[in-house]
């Protein structure tokens, strides 16, 4: 088996957002990064795979340098090799070309994404990629069961689940209940000491076509003032529903 998990480096959920140069660049500088949370559910379940069934599995992502640690913590949890396209990820279509541009040329059985990255949380690389590779693509995966060449998948979908079955090779996006979260694989420090050992491979980007271009970022507005009521005061949070916050 031969799966090609996709890494995103995403910033902590706790990190401050800062941006520079009047708003038109995000500022990484004291910002901490980490696997973005979906592809963790997909990496430990291709380890569960690898672990029932042998093979291989490679992580790639598409950055530049800064990238590094965090396809090195993929390969510490138990990556077999991982692979950088050394360029700055700017849009979906872009970072999917880029990524089927490798996985055309090397034949992966399975191909695990995330459902969505929780920085810019576009959820497009998953669909764009699974076209240009022209394999099957299920969204939104929950379950995965694989014997031989035939896939069992699991998927959420408004107001339930939905089964379904299919041959390798096929390409999911995960998310949580992929695995559950007791489950996920955090380094040990035997794994840390054999990633500084494994394949670390950097690719030149090719000459994709860029489609978008950043004009400037804006963060959410702050937060308003909070009225706590007590919960004995019905009257009271009545007559503030009307009176203020008029939605009643």
């Amino acid at each position: 088996m031969k799966i090609l998990v996709c890494i995103s480096h995403v910033p902590d959920t706790t990190s401050k957002i800062v941006f520079k140069n009047d708003n038109t660049e995000f500022d990484a500088s004291g910002v901490t990064f980490v696997i973005n949370p979906y592809d963790e559910f997909g990496l430990t379940k291709a380890m569960h795979i690898k672990e029932s069934m042998g093979g291989t599995i490679t992580v790639v992502n598409v950055g530049l340098a800064a990238t590094e640690s965090t396809l090195r913590k993929a390969l510490a949890i138990g990556a077999d090799e991982a692979v950088r396209i050394n360029t700055e990820p700017t849009d979906a279509a872009f970072v999917a070309g880029l990524l089927a541009e490798y996985a055309g040329e090397e034949n992966f059985d399975l191909i695990i994404t995330g459902r969505e990255s929780i920085d810019y949380n576009g959820g497009a690389v998953p669909g764009i990629l699974s076209a240009h590779l022209n394999i099957p693509f299920v969204n939104a995966c929950i379950g995965l069961d694989i014997n031989a060449d035939q896939a069992t998948l699991i998927r959420e979908i408004d107001g339930g689940k939905e089964t379904l079955q299919g041959k390798l090779p096929l390409l999911i996006a995960g998310q949580k209940g992929l695995v559950e979260e007791k489950d996920l694989r955090i380094p040990a420090m035997r794994g840390i000491m054999m990633a500084r050992k494994k394949p670390l491979r950097v690719v030149e980007a090719s000459e994709i076509h860029k489609q978008t271009t950043v004009l400037n970022y804006q963060l959410p507005d702050e937060k308003g003032a909070c009225t706590l009521i007590d919960p004995d005061n019905v009257d009271q949070l009545v007559e503030l529903l009307h009176s203020e916050a008029k939605v009643i």
